[in-house]
């Protein structure tokens, strides 16, 4: 089908009815058999529910509050639930509820029984307003004299019914055979889903196929042909010459396909500093709405992929708005004003014209972070940048400023870097735009994107409240409170291997307060994982008209981030560099033209002065086409899959980095206890493995939930988070990236003592290797 519910209903209001035909030809339903399914589709609709007829008006949606709109999260185990956009309450779907519904697809649902105060609301999928498969990854197997593709996910709870000619992928040994399968029909009533095999994949035929293997698995692999469309220049007329600025360019990626990111200049001033942040300007080279602005909204986001980038924009477009040192560019900045507490007192927004001076690499941070402070001679990495090592350390002083500020305001800082394993690429760096996490990153000092970090989120916070005040629309990053439970988990945690920290009744301790107590604990890294499951991620969010807030309200680090610095990083960026050069560009600055005094747009408190309409009406209109719930939805589900890419990526790099391990002991401390056995992060690599309880043969060991740990019934001995063990590698599945390890474990005071005396107690067995899922 051509279009799906969500479509059918995006082009519907809730007053305003539009005719059928209207509808398909907005749909691009132009032969009998689409046409044919929109009207199974508006039946369909109707009787639900969701939309009606108005005679011969046309159809409009019906506001019916008990259908909700969620997008369905299932589990291995079978458990499903619908999570809502809204913000509310998760509804649980049993499995003969979810009307052949799957993992990620977005639904609609009716309540069927409240929740309680310990028990989610259940419910029932209506509808599946969109599916989020069209291919997956699986494995050719037979069943009841049928072929049917099982998908590797484990959260797909279904199979996909193939046709005969999918024989030849049926193998002996199955483990190293996987398929892409495109679905061609989802299931419906009796009837099975079915498919076909587009492709066989190899397992083990290097980085660039692991890393098409898990563009497939993500639905990411499908790249459409950038339209033919040409690259507008920026008009100089209105922009600021801030071409004799010594600014900077930090960056840690080294992929030449890596996204531009902005250009910094920072000078002290008044026991704060100054900073400006110069954005390329991605926003002025083309126009908002034409087939490139489209193209780039479909494809959402630039995904790193370790050695290798699937950039957002084209490559015209890229060469365009990168930065280079020596070079005249235009941009997009902000002048930030900022005391030495971290505050933001002033800012100013504008069009300019910049030429950056230097380039800071990851190079040239170490070597400044290795460097004596009182040594006079010059590493050779820093001689290139010998002019501008005062504005790197006022630099790193604003960072630290900005950082500290948001901390007392309730940021969740974790110094959780990832493994710096060269096969990763650019994804050891931090991400700059502070959006690959649910937390804050501490800040690295040989990482020029972390250092570019909290400069870029004061930027965002600046362009928050100022579209506020302007009541402007734009896309925010919000962040929901973190999981009061999960945090009282991890805190009981911390009181069981004795770190000091009272418990009382008042309810759990603050993240912030966890931390602290964190920080001079050997088991800090494991106890900053634990408390990270509890943080809530992030997601994008349509904001059309913003209540402004006075400074009694909020602080400026409480304020939310409208991002805007990175528009080659994520489209929701991009659409805020629009508003931003709207403003700019076509806001009017005065009432009329016999005033010759001119407002500021840019300044902070331009607000308080302006006493007329900053668009035309067609401005208006324009201005509110760039942002919308819908465009937001679709956002958040793509960033949902990048994330998701990502984190596999990492597994599967560690568990390749594994491999050569099988057989080994290694050292490793404990990440994780759970009644079923204990993680270890194994090396350098943190790559994590499990030991299955049922290896540990020299004991009955009983899962204590409270202490968060195992302990033997007999021996007494002790498996808790942060403990360090030895243990052997059995077997590394790379596919499911799960890593089997079996301890190998010391001998207790009482075995000490039995072993002197051989005759009367046997010593134990050596545990069994078993081959159990690690993750």
């Amino acid at each position: 089908m051509k279009f799906s519910v969500a479509d059918l209903l995006d082009q519907l209001s809730y007053d305003q009815p539009v005719p059928q035909t209207t509808l398909a030809k907005i749909l691009k339903l132009s032969n009998k058999a689409d046409k044919e399914r929109l009207d199974l589709a508006v039946d369909g609709l109707s009787k639900l529910g969701v939309l009606s007829r108005q005679g011969d008006e046309g159809l409009v949606r019906d506001q019916s509050e008990d259908l909700i709109d969620a997008r369905l999260r299932c589990s291995s185990k079978g458990f499903c639930f619908a999570i809502r956009d809204d913000g509310g309450d998760d509804v649980y779907i049993r499995d003969h509820q979810l009307n052949h519904a799957w993992n990620g697809d977005r639904v609609l649902v009716r309540v069927t029984r409240e929740g309680g105060r310990r028990r989610s609301p259940e419910g029932g999928v209506q509808c599946i307003l969109e599916r989020s498969t069209q291919s997956l990854l699986a494995q050719v197997e037979r069943q009841q004299e049928r072929l049917v593709a099982a998908p590797l996910d484990d959260r797909m709870l279904t199979s996909i019914v193939l046709p005969a000619d999918a024989e030849v992928h049926v193998s002996e040994e199955s483990a190293t055979t996987v398929v892409e399968v495109k679905i061609d029909r989802y299931p419906i009533a009796q009837h099975p889903a079915q498919g076909h095999v587009a492709r066989p994949l190899p397992l083990n035929a290097g980085p660039a196929a692991d890393r098409d293997l898990l563009l497939t698995k993500a639905g990411l692999h499908e790249r459409p042909a950038a339209p033919r469309a040409s690259v507008k220049s920026p008009p100089s007329k209105g922009r600021t010459d801030l071409t004799d600025q010594p600014s900077l360019l930090l960056c840690s990626w080294q992929h030449r396909d890596a996204p531009p990111l902005p250009a910094v200049y920072v000078e002290a001033r008044e026991g704060g500093c100054r900073l400006w942040l110069h954005a390329p300007s991605v926003a002025e080279r083309f126009g908002q709405g034409n087939s490139l602005d489209l193209w780039i909204r479909d494809q959402a986001d630039a995904i790193c992929l370790g050695e290798d980038w699937q950039p957002l924009l084209t490559p015209a477009l890229t060469k365009a708005c990168r930065l280079k040192a020596g070079e005249s560019s235009d941009a997009l900045t902000v002048r930030l004003d900022i005391d030495a507490n971290g505050h933001l007192t002033d800012w100013e927004f504008m069009l300019s014209t910049i030429r950056p001076v230097a380039d800071i690499s990851t190079a040239q941070l170490r070597a400044l972070a290795e460097r004596k402070p009182k040594s006079r001679s010059i590493p050779a990495a820093l001689k290139p940048i010998k002019d501008q090592l005062g504005q790197l350390e006022t630099l790193m002083f604003c960072a630290d400023c900005l950082m500290g500020h948001e901390q007392s305001a309730g940021a969740v800082a974790l110094d959780l870097r990832p493994p710096q394993i060269d096969a990763l690429g650019d994804l050891r760096w931090a991400d700059p735009s502070g959006q690959a996490h649910r937390w804050t990153d501490v800040i690295d000092r040989t990482d020029p994107n972390s250092i570019l970090q909290p400069l870029l989120r004061a930027a965002d916070r600046a362009w928050g409240q100022h579209r506020a005040a302007l009541q402007l629309p734009g896309i925010a990053w919000i962040s929901s409170e973190p999981d009061a439970t999960m945090v009282t988990d991890v805190a009981k945690t911390a009181v069981a291997l004795d770190l000091p920290l009272e418990l009382d009744d008042d309810g759990s301790p603050a993240a912030q307060e966890l931390i602290t107590v964190f920080a001079e604990s050997d088991q800090r890294r494991v106890l900053e994982q634990q408390l990270s499951h509890a943080l809530a991620q992030p997601q994008f969010q349509a904001e059309l008209k913003t209540p402004q807030t006075s400074d009694d309200e909020t602080t400026d680090a409480n304020a939310a981030l409208t991002p805007w610095c990175c528009g080659s990083l994520s489209y929701a960026q991009l659409a805020n560099q629009q508003v931003i050069q709207m403003l700019l560009s076509d806001g009017k600055d005065r009432p009329n033209v016999r005033q010759k005094e001119r407002l500021n747009l840019g300044r902070r408190g331009c607000a308080d002065d302006l006493q007329w309409s900053l668009f035309t009406g067609a401005q208006e209109e324009k201005l509110t086409t760039i942002v919308s719930q819908r465009l937001v939805q679709r956002l958040n589900s793509r960033r949902r899959q990048v994330l998701e890419l990502q984190r596999d990526l990492l597994a599967m790099v560690q568990a390749r980095s594994a491999e050569p391990l099988v057989g080994q002991e290694a050292a490793g401390h404990v990440s994780g206890v759970q009644s079923y056995g204990f993680f270890v992060e194994v090396g350098e690599t943190r790559v994590e493995g499990l030991v299955h309880v049922s290896s540990l043969n020299d004991d009955w060991y009983e899962y204590r939930s409270r202490q968060n740990r195992l302990v033997g019934r007999k021996n007494r001995r002790v498996y808790q988070l942060g403990d360090q063990v030895l243990v052997r590698v059995i077997k590394v599945d790379v596919l499911r990236n799960q890593i089997d390890l079996e301890v190998i474990p010391e001998p207790t005071a009482d075995q000490g003592d039995s072993n002197a005396d051989s005759s009367t107690v046997e010593s134990p067995e050596q545990p069994m290797a078993v081959t159990l899922s690690g993750n």
